[in-house]
């Protein structure tokens, strides 16, 4: 199988100095390895080194290298070298004394510099030896020399392995692991700068230490180390935790309160993988609950969320057929809707057809490590204890960040151009909003809000804002509420205070009136993990005084728990409990009521993204309050999301508001296709950035034009058009680049459809071409016929 070097798309930056037009695009056409995708690269032969689990791999500049781990019967101390631009195995050069044949060690690089620490040593096959080592081993990766580091010092840490390490600020972090006798917490650290004075310092962690365990991985993003999931025992979790190396404080990341319409946190498991890209967190593989899961978690460090990575569709898949009574195995390219690599022959019967992407299968125990914009996976252990050779690439994407929630959410802190007041409780008080945003998130307050409008036009007040009054509400309450609708998310309180615990009941009550699926769940989550010894009698308490029936039931259970009952009922607060409550707890300590459990599916409701999709849709017509005209053609619109998404909309709207409530349309000097204008506005309400390859080219100047939070759309668009045009869609592209005078797509367009033009002169917009372009593709056509060919056809005369 051939391995060229690829690369993805890149991303783009910003350059406010470029001109409105698209003149400036500078496109690459490949080739590219496609965002997401997992090719199998070609395994380690057992002649070069055996296949292993248990090891380590790091990357140094164009090569990955693997060092030690076991084969089943023995341990390792191989060093082999994989050339990713080749893809050919070796084994490294080496000289000196290289550390003992070892597994569940950790390996970083430093500089121009392996360091491998610890590990478990011996000789399993005869299961004698068996120890675990706290030595540090150099490997200069330009001479190939091994060195042991002698570190001499009152202090060292216990001899250790399957504990996680990593670099930073010059010096190898070490975490945890298995010292033979018990799992650990501790932390170390080594500077690497200077051997001879190297001594090893414990750290003092504070915070929300993780509890010791083995067998996880670490990894370093925005400064922060990262742990996730691990063995512990009987205390095994998910929870993803982090450390700020400069205040050494650990905090543990509350994955409970992630209900963003992400998936939710990777099963806890052990032997797993963990990489940080961009700001990113890849997690692959492992053992989860007696499973070897083979899903690529995914977890955004600024966002907070976990998802499920899916392969491309032009991922390799393995196909299975016979032909003349030979088996034959062969690899397929799904790509532009068609399967590449395979030529069919009448008399071939195939099989098998898989249209699943060929990843790594589940696995435990193996390696991973970044090289520039990629991730490689070697090794582990398979089904049936079976150790694994194969060594595979996964493309990364490093597009901007989405910035809808964060635009709608400053829209809120903001509070320009509001439109609705609502006026709450007994004491009046009143909170400004938005219409459009208010009545695509919540029916029960669009109901209420056209109540409002209708009393209005009674009175001939059509120009003041709506004032929409809510007796039920409070305006603390109220306001969380209202940042959900706005932002998909509320900003917890301190986590187990008594006072903002009840005010998240507060909320889960209008949530429950206002049919707020979605704000149920965040809240019941935030209750729930909040309730503790301290307050549990007076959530419970306010529970029953607010008929949460579901959140009482919670607290009741936590009450009379074994290890919390004595402790509650010691404490001064149960003295003062209401009697109801008193004896309620005191029958259901006597007599626990049956477990009910319910396989109904939990109603997550909708997000922002899916309302305002179909807001824009038409859910929004009546509430539209701005027309775009595109070309002289109206498009009703919100002046208020127009204005969270763009800088060149709030800047008119504030200042040069026109006076009939129309603004014509374009992307500097250009007029967009209607067809493009739709998909910018699918941009700017609910962030959707799929498009034909035609509209890329009238949008990648648009979020310089209009003042887009950032150049995600761009990078999209650009991405878009360097790897999806086709036969089928290449006088589409070639009209959009010729208006937009994007010189270098013109020219690749027409390049495709001189070296195709038997295919293109079938296709039906040929024929509606203008009278220039047509011009152009003959022009072109003419250059590239070689003197020959026109000897030929002059003899054909």
């Amino acid at each position: 199988m051939s391995c060229k070097s690829t690369k993805v798309a890149p991303s783009v930056d910003f350059d406010h100095s470029c001109s409105d037009s698209v003149e400036y695009l500078t496109l690459n056409f490949g080739p590219f390895e496609t965002v997401h995708r997992w090719r199998r690269l070609p395994p380690c032969d057992e002649f070069v080194g055996a296949r292993r689990s248990k090891h380590t791999v790091v990357a140094y500049r164009d090569a990955i290298y693997v060092f030690g781990g076991d084969n089943g019967k023995n341990m390792l101390n191989d060093l082999l070298r994989f050339d990713v631009k080749d893809c050919s195995w070796c084994r490294a050069f080496t000289t000196g004394t290289p550390p003992a044949p070892r597994y569940h060690h950790s390996a970083v690089v430093y500089g121009s510099s392996m360091f491998v620490f610890g590990g478990y040593t011996g000789d399993i096959y005869s299961n004698s030896n068996l120890k675990n080592k706290n030595d540090l081993f150099e490997y200069k990766f330009a001479t190939g020399q091994w060195t042991e580091w002698k570190v001499e010092g009152r202090y060292l840490p216990v001899a250790r392995s399957a504990h996680g390490a990593t670099v930073y600020s010059d010096k190898l972090w070490t975490f945890a692991g298995y010292d033979g006798n018990a799992r650990l917490n501790d932390m170390w650290t080594i500077s690497l700068q200077d051997r001879e004075h190297a001594c090893w310092e414990e750290i003092d962690q504070s915070g929300e230490i993780p509890p010791s365990c083995c067998n996880f991985p670490v990894a370093v993003c925005r400064d922060k180390m990262f742990v996730f999931s691990g063995q512990s025992g009987a205390k095994i979790t998910n929870n993803l935790f982090q450390f700020e190396f400069k205040g050494h404080i650990w905090t543990r990341i509350p994955t409970e309160h992630l209900l963003r319409g992400s998936p939710p946190p990777p099963q806890r498991r052990y032997g797993h993988t963990m990489v940080a890209f961009d700001r990113h967190l890849y997690v692959f593989g492992g053992a989860a609950d007696n499973t070897l899961p083979n899903e690529l978690h995914c977890y955004d460090v600024d966002s907070q969320t976990w998802e499920v990575i899916q392969p491309s569709l032009d991922s390799e898949v393995w196909t299975k057929w016979v032909y003349k009574e030979h088996l034959f195995i062969q690899p397929l390219t799904f790509f532009n809707n068609q399967w590449k690599g395979l030529d069919v022959v009448a008399d071939m019967f195939y099989l098998s057809l898989p249209l699943s992407p060929q990843m790594p299968s589940g696995r435990l125990f193996h390696a991973a490590a970044v090289i520039q914009d990629a991730m490689y996976i070697f090794g582990g252990t398979v089904d049936n204890n079976v150790r694994s050779g194969e060594m595979y690439r996964f493309q990364f994407s490093s597009y901007p960040k989405c910035t809808l929630h964060e635009d709608y959410g400053k829209l809120w802190e903001n509070r320009q151009f509001c439109d609705v007041e609502f006026i709450l409780g007994e004491r009046e008080e009143r909170v400004m909003g938005h219409i459009a945003i208010v009545t695509a998130r919540c029916r029960w307050l669009r109901k209420k809000i056209l109540q409002a409008r209708d009393r209005q036009r009674q009175v001939r007040a059509i120009d003041i804002p709506s004032e929409v009054s809510i007796r039920e509400a409070e305006a603390q309450p109220f306001e969380v509420l209202m940042q959900f609708l706005y932002t998909d998310k509320i900003q917890y309180p301190r986590r187990g205070h008594v006072q903002d615990v009840l005010l998240i009941m507060d909320v889960y009550k209008l949530a429950l009136s206002f049919k707020l699926s979605r704000l149920e769940q965040l809240c019941v989550q935030y209750i729930e993990a909040s309730v503790d010894l301290q307050n549990v009698l007076s959530v419970c308490e306010n529970a029953n005084k607010l008929q949460l029936d579901q959140l009482k039931e919670h607290c009741l259970n936590f009450v009379v728990k074994e290890s919390h009952f004595n402790q509650v009922i010691m404490t001064k607060e149960f003295e003062h409990l209401s009697t109801p409550l008193i004896v309620e707890i005191v029958r259901r300590k006597q007599h626990p009521p049956p477990r009910v459990y319910s396989d109904q599916p939990v109603d997550i409701g909708t997000s922002l993204v899916q309302d305002m999709k179909a807001y824009l849709e038409g859910g929004g017509l009546e509430f539209c309050d701005i027309i775009l005209l595109l070309d002289g053609h109206p498009r009703p619109a919100h002046k208020a999301i127009l204005a969270a998404r763009s800088s060149y909309f709030e800047a008119m709207f504030r200042s040069f508001m026109p006076e009939d409530g129309q603004v014509n349309i374009s992307i500097g000097e250009m007029v967009p296709s209607k067809q493009a204008f739709e998909s910018m506005l699918r941009y700017i309400y609910y962030g959707d950035v799929n498009m034909p390859p035609e509209d890329s080219l009238y949008l990648f100047a648009a979020p310089y034009y209009y003042g887009f939070s950032n150049n995600r759309l761009q990078a999209y668009c650009k991405q878009n058009l360097e790897m999806n045009v086709t036969v089928e869609n290449v006088l589409q592209i070639l009209e959009a680049a010729d208006k937009t005078q994007a010189l270098d797509m013109k020219k690749h367009c027409l390049h495709i459809i001189v070296h195709q033009f038997i295919k293109v002169s079938k296709l039906p917009n040929l024929r509606s071409l203008s009278q220039l372009l047509l011009l152009d593709i003959i022009e072109s056509l003419a250059t590239h016929i070689s003197d020959k060919q026109c000897a030929e056809m002059d003899s054909d005369i």
